[in-house]
């Protein structure tokens, strides 16, 4: 029996939806490689924007700060998710919908208004308590962990969702106590899950712009508020070589977890 042929559409549609995605991004790669002192203009094959780039001291810690600041973040997010997505759907208990919904607010409030309430919130606690959070790494931790957490415990809700409740209670059954149940059994299943979570929430970290401006501050600017700040006086060719190692790290980091997936076995049928 031959296999019916895929309609057309669906080949083109198919096509110039990965083009619409990655065509900017090739052209970003492509054009770091340039030797012309403007962005998006080619002028023969260059590395002087990589050693640029390599020169270029306050960029670099940006990098470094939005990089320790995304790791921060998406660690707390993915412990806080990770524990009000379990308790969402291992527990039954009054207001499991409620919290729910509460969880997944900042998932549909605009940034801007979550980024001015943190910074309402920062100062009255410093009129309160007399306590100077003032701007810096913890405020910027604490707001993008709070962005981070829904993403990571939606995740986990997913996972838990196919997973057989069976394999925690055959280890009850056998003697083991709830904490004992999570760590060795619970846990290790949902392992792929919070990885994804954690990438996430990493990514959503390191891509903020909103939030960030309100609660860094100028001795704590991170790497996409340097990147604004510079785009709007005339767009520099180390955006595009920076753009290209961001672009090559992920595709790391993504192949990293894909291959490390595979490794995990999934005894749910």
């Amino acid at each position: 029996m031959r296999r019916p042929r895929p309609a057309y559409w669906r080949i083109v549609s198919l096509y110039a939806g990965l083009s619409f995605l990655y065509v900017p991004i090739v052209w970003i790669v492509i054009y770091s490689f340039s030797g012309a002192t403007t962005a998006g203009v080619w002028r023969g094959f260059s590395l002087q924007w990589y050693w640029a780039l390599a020169d270029n001291d306050t960029l670099r810690i940006a990098t470094l700060r939005s990089l320790l600041l995304a790791a921060l973040a998406a660690t707390v997010a993915t412990a806080l998710g990770l524990a009000a997505g379990h308790a969402l759907s291992r527990r039954r208990f009054r207001g499991r919908y409620v919290l729910g919904g509460l969880l997944a607010i900042p998932l549909f409030v605009p940034e801007i208004l979550i980024g001015f309430a943190f910074l309402m919130l920062f100062v009255a606690i410093e009129g309160l308590t007399g306590l100077a959070v003032g701007k810096g790494l913890l405020p910027l931790v604490v707001g993008h962990a709070t962005l981070g957490m829904p993403v990571v415990a939606s995740v986990v809700v997913a996972r838990l969702a196919g997973l057989d409740p069976s394999y925690e209670e055959a280890a009850m059954d056998l003697g083991a106590r709830p904490l004992r149940v999570f760590l060795t059994v619970t846990l290790p299943l949902m392992a792929p899950a919070l990885a994804s979570g954690w990438l996430l929430a990493f990514t959503l970290s390191f891509d903020d712009v909103i939030t960030s401006s309100f609660v860094a501050g100028p001795s704590f600017a991170t790497l996409p508020m340097y990147i604004y700040s510079s785009v709007r006086v005339g767009v520099s060719p180390v955006i595009n070589v920076l753009g290209t190692l961001i672009i090559g790290g992920v595709a790391l980091l993504v192949t990293i977890a894909m291959l490390g997936s595979r490794g995990v076995a999934d005894p749910c049928p």
